[in-house]
């Protein structure tokens, strides 16, 4: 089964040509280009892989704040957060791990190699953000590491027309408070974009109120988004981004037998990511040079009863030149052609300070990718990508993918599918530990898995409907998991599988319905289900434009809904344990009303029928809230 899977993107060739063309465009679930399918932009209709896009728009509706819980209407996607506002936030695509999922930001990578190479989405605002990207399945061959589950692919507004503003204020329980404000403009010669926002809160408390902690944990968010090009010459783009966040967040303790106490403890974090880029075309657009360095920096103090305890300090520094070829033929089938050849280096650094580790370390890693893909009389699209890792601390790795996707019915319909081989580095934590009672084992081997999923989406009642199923399976080997006081790769295979399905359904012009939902199946290499993997996801989001005083308004009505599943326990003796985390479901209701040109009020309340729930064993998870604020454009 597994075989199979992985070889139709080819099998399909051999159907695809001889069905008739396509006579009309396709109606889909995916925007008419997604970025981050590819080393290059493709149209969403030849895309073989399983992606989802929220943009902008959805955001402002739905009123999201943070792009994690944004991730919850995604298929496949499961979110856990440990406690209040500012708590760590944890993505796992599929099944994965949390670190199986690389996080890259206007092509900036940004997991944190000082914290389990995994990104905290508890800090990241959805202010600023033009769209994200979620491509599911391994993608190592595109992207390297990290992306065994899939990647998640973030993209801010880039500036354009005359100069225009923005400023946007809300408050709402819990004392809390945000304030943005950007501005932005360009032309085809150059483009600006700054924003800027600011939360405060004091939150609940991170140890769950209903086992009898009742200290609040207070959180500061300032983030800062720059994003500049200019064109001097009309083949010639010079990009720059900046980006800059710093939180402080107050916590809890977590001790044995009890799990998560009230406790002083403060955590402030600093978080730095930029990029330099410069993209040189020739021979009228079929040639393409992109020669880009980005970094990414984390730094975390952490603070116990007042006093110092710890710093961790991470950083990416990662080159690269890219060249992309386009062209066509015309003898045979004809066909659209598009080469991609790629060099990288990569550095990733951890420096770690406390009374019980004194560390300095650092990895590095040379890549080769190659990627090729053919469009073939408009209807069948295949893809072939390949890369090589020359690792300086492990064995090197060969990594593959293949995609292809066939429109048929006049291009209602979409055949999809994608495999690949992918691999996950062992973590600078897991090569030479940190801790007082954890000792690095430098001889670990990367995580390597081997996925695939293949699913038809198909338009129906003349373009008012579209339905996507997708099934898929990842095995992942040499799993690295903790043993005793180290780390070890655990034998044997981890296999995840399921089922997504999503829906769009527009009725009327005004009224649209998004439902998705997710089957997985995910057990270790002894059968066990692994933690955090809800077995049934779903989300439906209905929203409609209405009219009050001749004045245009939108409504939404969120239902996420989160299944149960399983988390760890610990006793006194820190021996582990399996519970089961209750299903739980959250209700969101967001409205908004133009008061003037230019000026709108907006409002919503969250977890609106109040439900107590845990996303990890013993952490809170706030209830009913509510939430008003004012939003002015210039």
């Amino acid at each position: 089964m597994r075989t199979s899977l992985l070889l139709l993107p080819l099998v399909l060739s051999g159907a695809a040509l001889l069905a008739p063309a396509p006579a009309r465009a396709q109606s889909s679930t995916l925007p008419p280009v997604v970025v981050s399918a590819s080393r290059v932009p493709v149209s969403g209709r030849e895309v073989g892989s399983a992606v989802s896009v929220l943009e902008a728009e959805q955001f402002e509706r739905r009123q999201d704040r943070l792009v994690g819980e944004a991730l919850r209407t995604v298929p496949g996607v499961a979110v856990s957060r440990g406690g209040s506002f500012g708590a760590q936030t944890q993505v796992r695509i599929r099944g994965a791990e949390a670190n199986h999922t690389l996080v890259r930001i206007d092509g900036i990578e940004v997991n944190d190699v000082s914290g389990g190479s995994e990104f905290d989405f508890a800090n990241l605002l959805t202010v600023g953000l033009d769209r994200v990207e979620v491509v599911r399945g391994p993608q190592s061959s595109l992207y390297g590491s990290d992306a065994i589950g899939g990647v998640v692919d973030i993209t801010s507004r880039r500036g354009s027309g005359p100069f225009s503003a923005q400023v946007a204020g809300e408050a709402g329980s819990f004392k809390t408070g945000q304030l943005q404000a950007s501005i932005g403009g360009g032309s085809e010669r150059y483009h600006y974009a700054v924003t800027g926002a600011g939360v405060t809160t004091d939150g609940i408390s991170d140890a769950s109120e209903h086992r009898g902690n009742s200290e609040k944990d207070g959180y500061d968010n300032v983030t800062l988004h720059t994003k500049l090009g200019v064109s001097p010459i009309d083949n010639l783009e010079l990009n720059v981004v900046g980006r800059f966040v710093d939180d402080r967040k107050e916590g809890d303790k977590f001790v044995g037998g009890a799990g998560a106490v009230d406790a002083d403890r403060v955590t402030e974090s600093r978080r730095r990511a930029g990029l330099v880029e410069g993209r040189y075309t020739a021979f009228d657009g079929a040639w393409e040079n992109v020669l880009s360095a980005a970094i990414s920096a984390d730094e975390r103090d952490n603070f116990a009863d007042g006093a110092h305890e710890s710093l961790f300090d991470g950083t990416k520094t990662r080159a690269y030149y890219q060249a992309n070829l386009f062209f066509d033929s015309q003898r045979g089938a004809a066909a659209d052609h598009t080469l991609t050849l790629a060099a990288e280096a990569e550095n990733d650094a951890v420096r770690a300070r406390s009374a019980f580790s004194d560390v300095d370390r650092d990895i590095d890693q040379n890549s080769l990718v190659g990627e090729y893909r053919v469009g073939l009389v408009e209807r069948l699209f295949l893809s072939a990508s390949g890369r090589y890792d020359d690792n300086s601390q492990f064995k090197n790795a060969a990594t593959w993918r293949l995609t292809g996707a066939w429109l048929f019915n006049a291009g209602a319909g979409r055949l999809h599918a994608s495999g690949g081989k992918g691999v996950k580095n062992p973590t600078l934590f897991e090569l030479f530990g940190f801790s007082a009672n954890f000792t690095g084992n430098p001889n670990l081997k990367p995580e390597e898995s081997l996925g695939g999923d293949i699913g038809v989406e198909h338009s129906f009642w003349r373009d008012r409907a579209v339905l996507d199923l997708t099934y898929f399976r990842n095995d992942i080997t040499d799993l690295i998991t903790g043993s005793g006081t180290t780390a070890v790769n655990q034998p044997g295979t981890s296999k995840t599988q399921g089922l997504e399905v999503t829906a769009k359904v527009v009725p009327q012009a005004d009224l649209s319905f998004a439902f998705s939902y997710t089957y997985t199946d995910a057990e270790d290499a002894n059968g066990t289900q692994l933690v955090r993997r809800p077995k049934h996801i779903a989300s439906l989001n209905a929203d409609y434009d209405y009219r009050l005083w001749n004045r245009p308004g939108t409504f939404n009505l969120g239902i996420d809904y989160t299944g149960d599943q399983t988390d760890t326990a610990f006793d006194a003796s820190f021996n582990r344990s399996t519970v089961v985390l209750s299903s739980y479901t959250l209700v969101r209701l967001a409205a908004a009303i133009e008061l003037t040109p230019g000026a709108e009020l907006f409002g919503r309340i969250e977890n609106a029928l109040d439900e107590q729930y845990e996303q990890i064993f013993t952490f809170g998870s706030p209830g009913r809230a509510g939430y008003v604020g004012l939003r002015v454009s210039f």
